[in-house]
Protein backbone atom coordinates (compact mmCIF):
# COMPACT_ATOMS: atom_id res chain seq x y z
CA UNK A 1 0.00 0.00 0.00
CA UNK A 2 1.56 3.52 -0.84
CA UNK A 3 1.52 6.00 1.75
CA UNK A 4 -2.09 8.15 1.92
CA UNK A 5 -1.80 11.82 1.50
CA UNK A 6 -3.69 14.27 3.64
CA UNK A 7 -4.76 17.90 2.92
CA UNK A 8 -4.57 20.36 5.55
CA UNK A 9 -8.25 21.82 6.51
CA UNK A 10 -8.95 24.39 3.69
CA UNK A 11 -11.37 26.34 5.98
CA UNK A 12 -10.07 27.48 9.85
CA UNK A 13 -12.18 27.08 13.26
CA UNK A 14 -15.14 29.43 13.36
CA UNK A 15 -13.52 31.71 16.25
CA UNK A 16 -16.53 34.11 16.99
CA UNK A 17 -18.56 31.56 18.15
CA UNK A 18 -19.68 30.83 21.84
CA UNK A 19 -19.66 27.72 23.40
CA UNK A 20 -22.76 26.50 25.32
CA UNK A 21 -21.54 23.88 27.10
CA UNK A 22 -17.20 24.09 27.57
CA UNK A 23 -16.87 21.08 29.85
CA UNK A 24 -17.46 18.47 27.87
CA UNK A 25 -16.69 14.81 27.46
CA UNK A 26 -16.58 12.08 24.79
CA UNK A 27 -18.52 8.74 27.05
CA UNK A 28 -19.02 5.89 24.06
CA UNK A 29 -20.14 5.06 21.13
CA UNK A 30 -23.69 3.06 21.06
CA UNK A 31 -24.07 0.59 18.53
CA UNK A 32 -27.27 -2.26 18.09
CA UNK A 33 -26.05 -6.04 17.78
CA UNK A 34 -28.37 -9.00 16.62
CA UNK A 35 -25.73 -11.23 18.30
CA UNK A 36 -23.66 -9.98 21.06
CA UNK A 37 -20.98 -13.06 21.24
CA UNK A 38 -20.30 -12.98 17.54
CA UNK A 39 -19.83 -8.87 17.55
CA UNK A 40 -18.05 -9.33 20.59
CA UNK A 41 -15.43 -11.61 18.76
CA UNK A 42 -15.34 -9.50 15.70
CA UNK A 43 -13.72 -6.40 17.56
CA UNK A 44 -11.83 -8.17 20.11
CA UNK A 45 -10.45 -10.58 17.77
CA UNK A 46 -10.08 -8.67 14.34
CA UNK A 47 -10.08 -4.94 15.83
CA UNK A 48 -8.19 -5.43 18.81
CA UNK A 49 -10.38 -4.24 20.91
CA UNK A 50 -10.90 -5.14 24.91
CA UNK A 51 -13.50 -6.02 27.38
CA UNK A 52 -14.60 -3.57 30.26
CA UNK A 53 -17.37 -3.95 31.61
CA UNK A 54 -21.14 -5.32 30.77
CA UNK A 55 -24.20 -4.22 32.29
CA UNK A 56 -27.80 -5.44 32.60
CA UNK A 57 -29.90 -1.86 33.17
CA UNK A 58 -33.50 -2.20 34.50
CA UNK A 59 -36.09 -1.78 31.92
CA UNK A 60 -37.31 1.04 33.50
CA UNK A 61 -36.18 3.84 33.06
CA UNK A 62 -33.78 2.28 30.88
CA UNK A 63 -36.86 1.98 27.85
CA UNK A 64 -38.30 5.15 28.94
CA UNK A 65 -34.53 6.94 28.08
CA UNK A 66 -34.26 4.88 24.80
CA UNK A 67 -38.24 5.62 23.78
CA UNK A 68 -38.58 1.55 23.66
CA UNK A 69 -41.57 -0.61 24.66
CA UNK A 70 -40.48 -3.07 27.55
CA UNK A 71 -39.46 -4.96 28.24
CA UNK A 72 -36.54 -4.73 27.07
CA UNK A 73 -33.85 -7.72 28.13
CA UNK A 74 -30.84 -5.29 27.35
CA UNK A 75 -27.44 -5.97 27.80
CA UNK A 76 -24.26 -3.38 27.13
CA UNK A 77 -21.53 -4.04 26.80
CA UNK A 78 -18.38 -2.00 26.66
CA UNK A 79 -15.17 -2.19 24.65
CA UNK A 80 -12.10 0.19 24.26
CA UNK A 81 -9.86 0.62 21.70
CA UNK A 82 -6.88 3.23 21.71
CA UNK A 83 -9.32 5.86 23.91
CA UNK A 84 -12.83 4.96 22.01
CA UNK A 85 -14.94 2.95 23.40
CA UNK A 86 -18.10 1.27 21.89
CA UNK A 87 -20.80 0.10 23.41
CA UNK A 88 -22.77 -3.27 22.00
CA UNK A 89 -25.99 -2.98 22.70
CA UNK A 90 -27.81 -6.05 22.63
CA UNK A 91 -32.04 -6.70 23.51
CA UNK A 92 -33.85 -9.96 24.12
CA UNK A 93 -37.16 -9.09 22.65
CA UNK A 94 -35.35 -8.41 19.20
CA UNK A 95 -34.26 -5.86 17.00
CA UNK A 96 -35.26 -4.15 13.73
CA UNK A 97 -34.04 -5.56 10.48
CA UNK A 98 -30.99 -3.59 9.37
CA UNK A 99 -31.12 -1.59 6.16
CA UNK A 100 -27.99 -0.52 4.28
CA UNK A 101 -27.29 2.73 4.64
CA UNK A 102 -25.88 5.33 2.23
CA UNK A 103 -23.17 7.06 2.89
CA UNK A 104 -24.75 10.40 1.98
CA UNK A 105 -27.71 9.94 4.58
CA UNK A 106 -27.73 12.05 7.73
CA UNK A 107 -26.61 10.39 10.89
CA UNK A 108 -23.38 8.45 11.38
CA UNK A 109 -22.01 7.25 8.50
CA UNK A 110 -19.03 5.29 9.51
CA UNK A 111 -15.89 4.29 12.01
CA UNK A 112 -12.68 4.37 10.33
CA UNK A 113 -10.18 2.71 12.19
CA UNK A 114 -5.91 2.16 11.15
CA UNK A 115 -4.20 -1.30 11.12
CA UNK A 116 -0.88 -2.70 10.29
CA UNK A 117 -2.03 -4.88 7.32
CA UNK A 118 -5.27 -3.72 5.34
CA UNK A 119 -5.08 -7.22 3.29
CA UNK A 120 -4.48 -9.31 6.39
CA UNK A 121 -7.23 -7.37 8.49
CA UNK A 122 -9.29 -8.41 5.24
CA UNK A 123 -8.51 -11.29 4.89
CA UNK A 124 -9.92 -12.95 8.07
CA UNK A 125 -13.19 -10.18 8.38
CA UNK A 126 -15.71 -12.71 6.96
CA UNK A 127 -14.47 -15.30 9.51
CA UNK A 128 -15.67 -13.44 12.04
CA UNK A 129 -19.03 -12.86 10.19
CA UNK A 130 -18.40 -9.38 8.32
CA UNK A 131 -18.09 -8.62 4.84
CA UNK A 132 -15.54 -7.01 2.71
CA UNK A 133 -16.34 -4.37 0.58
CA UNK A 134 -13.70 -5.04 -2.29
CA UNK A 135 -15.51 -2.57 -5.01
CA UNK A 136 -14.41 0.44 -2.44
CA UNK A 137 -10.67 -0.46 -2.31
CA UNK A 138 -8.57 2.45 -3.63
CA UNK A 139 -4.95 0.85 -2.41
CA UNK A 140 -4.56 2.41 1.01
CA UNK A 141 -8.34 2.66 2.42
CA UNK A 142 -11.12 0.05 2.04
CA UNK A 143 -14.45 -0.50 3.58
CA UNK A 144 -15.84 -3.67 5.96
CA UNK A 145 -19.11 -4.08 7.19
CA UNK A 146 -19.52 -6.15 11.03
CA UNK A 147 -21.66 -8.77 11.18
CA UNK A 148 -24.61 -6.32 11.79
CA UNK A 149 -23.66 -4.51 8.35
CA UNK A 150 -22.40 -1.44 10.62
CA UNK A 151 -19.56 0.09 7.83
CA UNK A 152 -15.75 0.25 9.22
CA UNK A 153 -13.17 2.28 7.12
CA UNK A 154 -9.60 0.56 7.74
CA UNK A 155 -6.89 2.47 6.78
CA UNK A 156 -2.71 1.78 7.02
CA UNK A 157 -1.22 2.89 10.13
CA UNK A 158 0.43 5.78 8.47
CA UNK A 159 -2.77 7.59 8.70
CA UNK A 160 -2.99 7.50 12.12
CA UNK A 161 0.81 8.48 12.52
CA UNK A 162 0.13 11.21 9.96
CA UNK A 163 -2.54 12.45 12.48
CA UNK A 164 -0.71 11.84 15.63
CA UNK A 165 2.29 14.06 14.30
CA UNK A 166 -0.01 16.60 13.46
CA UNK A 167 -1.71 17.22 16.90
CA UNK A 168 1.90 17.28 18.21
CA UNK A 169 2.77 19.92 16.09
Amino acid sequence: MSPISIAPCSSPPVASLELVADNVAFNHLGHCVTDLARSRRFYEELLGFEFERELHPPDDPSGTLLRLPTPLGMTALYLRRDGLVLELLHFARGTTPARERVMNEPGLTHVSVSVDDINAVCARVAEYGGEVLADTNIGVGVFIRDPDGQLLELLPMSYREHLDADAGA
